[in-house]
């Protein structure tokens, strides 16, 4: 009888062992995914600089644009270095509108359309916004598999003994309310 209860002790003790180092892999790779979302932030950053020096010699606009680029970057710089990730995300997601009204900008302005470098400039912004919607994709699907095994029976008991190591909330990276909304209402014009 005492083998038995033996036996099961250690199956308890080795499911716990298992779920918090299972649990514990998924919140590094929380945390390793938002470093990913951070190279991409970076790399859109530096690109938007070459963007804007190219620009420069066409137009006026670009130094608003240039100026209020700055003025999120280090917004969502000193965010990040307090901990407040949703002011970090508000920011970065208005740097992400910017990129997407560039191309209507450029319109309007022949010479710089036909200009290689700001072409080339143009397609990496578009990739770096492509691959950063993907990182911030792996990042809330990441932070959705571990909150579905933390709150799961019985890993919520042992997240519960350890609630400090285990127990994290991470924010997930979505648009503003404001976004949704006007997503919601729009329509297409004919």
């Amino acid at each position: 009888m005492t083998l038995i209860i033996l036996i099961v002790l250690l199956l308890i003790v080795g499911y716990a062992i298992l779920t918090y180092n299972r649990l514990i892999a998924q919140i590094e790779a929380i945390r390793n995914n938002q470093k990913q979302i951070d190279i991409q932030l970076d790399r859109r950053f530096k690109v938007f600089e070459s963007l804007i020096n190219v620009v420069k010699k066409y137009m006026d606009y670009e130094n608003t644009t240039l100026k209020e680029v700055v003025a999120l970057r280090n917004r969502a710089q000193a965010a990040k270095n307090q901990g407040d990730e949703k002011t970090r995300m508000a920011a970065e997601n208005q740097i992400s509108d910017i990129a997407s009204h560039l191309n209507v900008v450029f319109e309007q302005y022949p010479d710089l359309k036909a200009n290689q470098n700001c072409l080339q400039l143009q397609e990496e912004i578009v990739s770096t916004e492509n691959k950063l919607a993907y990182a911030k994709q792996s990042y809330n699907d990441s932070i959705e598999i571990y909150n579905a095994n933390k709150h799961s029976f019985p890993a919520n008991a042992i997240v519960g003994a350890f609630r400090s190591s285990l127990d994290k909330d991470f924010p997930y990276w979505q648009l503003s309310e404001q976004k949704v909304a006007e997503r919601e209402s729009y329509t297409v014009q004919l």
